[in-house]
Order: structure tokens, then C-alpha cells, then sequence
């Protein structure tokens, strides 16, 4: 199972870590504000107060071991960088950090952040979920329990008609449209054929799309 780290418990990393936490990962959450971290505490896996930028006590809680760290430190933008540059030091394997700028985004990339996001184009509950799927692309809440995602089609589905892909009956999941290069499939009928390289267009409830987006590509 992987193990994620959330420093900086703001609204952003909170909802990270919670919707993590609620997948049922492991997730270690770390912030210098003590409120933030008791809010969490019962929420998440161990909740703790340290200064990022406090190279020895982020070895001490063993955070190199993580698979994902997620720095979503608020507007202190040199101690998101000097994090970060901590983090890629220490050897951890992949880092995503929040910028506040494209400039500052650009800085973060430069310095070795895996992954950059910016709070204004993704919400914090989209980026946990894209973590943890191997082949989801993108993904649009419709509702608390519904959303609609866009993926890459599973490798078991290749050169086969939907009808015998399962997608419905054995996932419990709609598929409303099919690309395929620049061509887009709209409401494909039963009998149409899925091929290697297609993306998909899915709906359905977030449990279920879950378990869909885990199949092997």
C-alpha cells in the first residue's frame, strides 16, 4: 500500500490528506500549526507538528520512506522551496508541491518538485485521487458521490466491443464517449470496438469509478 506525506495542513493539503486517509492510504500529516494538526489527528494516520525546513526531524519521522510527499505549505513561498529542495535531497521518490505563481511553479520544477499544482486549477480532492490511479487523466466531481473522469483505456479492454468489456454490468460504469486520435465517439452503441490508445470518457458513482480506474493498463 503507499504511503503519503502531507506537509502543510491548510485547506488544500487537508483535503488531500483527508480524501487520501478516506481511500484508506496511509498518510502522515505535518504542519508547524498545532490546531491544524489536532483537527486532523483523528482523521489521518499520525498527525504531527514539525518545521518542514528542520531537515533532522523530518528524517526522524522516517518521511523518506514515503512514496509520495505533497508540500501544499501555504504563502511562505522560500519555505516551500527549501522543502522541497529537502525533500529531493533526502531521496525522496516523488515529490508534488503546491505553487502559489506560474513563476513560483517554475522555481519548484527546477529544483526537482515531480509534480507542480496549482490550487486554482486543481482542487485538492482531484489531485489525491490522480495520485493513486495509474491511468486516470482527469476527473470532474458531478455531485458527492458522481463524477465524471477521462482515462486511458485498460489494456484488457482492448479489441473488445463494450458490451463485452464489462464496463456496465461487472464495474457498474458508464462509458459516454470514446477518443480516438482526433476523433471523439459520442454515446458509443454496445457493439462498438475499444482500441489500444483510446481514451475514455466515464461516469459513474466515486466508489465504483475507483475500482475501475485500478485496472491494469
Amino acid at each position: 500500500m503507499k504511503q503519503f506525506a502531507v506537509i502543510g495542513l491548510g485547506r488544500f493539503g487537508s483535503s488531500v490528506a483527508i480524501t487520501l486517509a478516506k481511500m484508506g492510504y496511509e498518510v502522515l500529516g505535518i504542519d508547524v500549526d498545532q490546531e491544524r494538526v489536532n483537527d486532523l489527528a483523528e482523521i489521518i494516520t499520525e498527525s504531527v507538528k514539525v518545521d518542514a525546513i528542520d531537515e533532522q526531524s523530518l528524517k526522524a519521522l522516517g518521511i523518506r520512506n514515503c512514496d509520495v510527499v505533497i508540500v501544499a505549505i501555504g504563502r511562505e513561498i522560500q519555505a516551500s522551496i527549501l522543502t522541497t529542495v529537502i525533500l529531493k535531497d533526502m531521496g525522496v521518490s516523488k515529490v508534488v508541491a503546491k505553487a502559489q505563481t506560474e513563476l513560483h511553479g517554475k522555481v519548484l520544477e527546477r529544483i526537482g518538485a515531480d509534480k507542480v499544482v496549482f490550487p486554482e486549477r486543481d482542487m485538492g480532492v482531484k489531485v489525491a485521487k490522480a495520485l493513486v490511479s495509474k491511468n486516470i487523466m482527469d476527473q470532474i466531481a458531478l455531485s458527492p458521490e458522481y463524477s465524471l473522469v477521462e482515462m486511458a483505456a485498460p489494456q484488457g479492454f482492448f479489441n473488445k466491443t463494450l458490451e463485452k468489456s464489462g464496463a456496465r454490468n461487472k464495474y457498474g460504469v458508464s462509458i459516454l464517449a470514446i477518443r480516438r486520435g482526433s476523433e471523439v465517439i459520442i454515446s458509443p452503441n454496445a457493439s462498438q470496438i475499444i482500441l489500444e490508445g483510446d481514451i475514455l470518457v466515464v461516469i459513474g458513482k466515486d466508489e465504483k469509478l475507483q475500482k475501475f480506474e485500478t485496472i491494469d493498463i
